[in-house]
């Protein structure tokens, strides 16, 4: 049996010109639940995710906690407590790494959880705290992603959309940050929707997994039983 439902789309639909990018896609995230999201290139993850958030508006159904929020401008979203890491991090390169994380932490007015969030980023990622007031652009590809991340936990989210958090990265790196990311998720109780191209990664991580083509989910359940599905194994995993 599964939890309380943290958020939930109900044919969800998005058209660019004449193309279906989503069509009619249904998924929903339970409290505490890690859920990747894979599929090929141009499958409508990214914009699965961004309709979620309200960055692209999409027809369909999307409650969160419940209340709807589909047609919501996504700083409302944000402010009911859905943080977004978006695909090319999408920091301020040009201010420094504290900048970073005050800035995203503009909705919110209690300092002493402003303050409490932050040495918990620094907990997550001690590196961050070396470079507090280096520029953000001048980070590695790593440190960049793990700022992406911190920014959106500084928003004090229930839910995080996390959209290619491995992409360009080194293999290593890429370990650190997906071991940080279930800390995140066991520790802080932050509900995870993982858009990933990796899908090995991705299967690894989540709890619950849903496969898009073309803009369809073709198959979702627990991520250990799509992994273990020939026809899976062969299209995305590679065995």
């Amino acid at each position: 049996m599964r939890n309380q439902t943290v958020v939930m789309a109900r044919d969800l639909r998005k058209r660019y010109g004449g193309r279906a990018v989503v069509d009619g896609v249904d998924l929903e995230v339970e409290k505490g639940e890690v859920v990747g999201l894979i599929g090929a290139n141009g499958a409508g993850k990214t914009t699965t995710l961004r309709a979620i958030c309200g960055m692209v508006r999409a027809q369909g159904g999307i409650t969160f906690d419940g209340r709807p929020i589909a047609g919501k401008a996504t700083e409302d979203v944000v402010r009911m407590g859905v943080g977004h890491v978006p695909e090319g991090r999408g920091t301020f390169t040009n201010l420094s790494v504290y900048e970073n994380l005050r800035v995203a932490g503009y909705t919110r007015r209690d300092k002493t959880a402003i303050a409490r969030d932050l040495e918990l980023v620094f907990e997550y990622f001690p590196i961050l705290k070396e470079r507090l007031e280096q520029q953000a652009g001048t980070l590695s590809g790593g440190e960049q992603q793990m700022l992406a991340i911190s920014r959106a936990l500084m928003l004090s989210p229930r839910l995080m959309l996390l959209d290619e958090p491995s992409f360009g990265l080194a293999p290593l790196v890429v370990q650190e940050i997906f071991r940080i990311m279930r800390r995140i998720n066991s520790e802080a109780k932050v509900s995870l929707l993982l858009v990933e191209q990796n899908a090995a990664l991705a299967l690894e991580l989540a709890d619950h997994a849903y496969v898009l083509e073309t803009g369809r989910v073709v198959m979702s359940g627990r991520a250990a039983d799509v992994k273990n599905d020939e026809a899976i194994r062969r299209s995305y995993l590679g065995y």
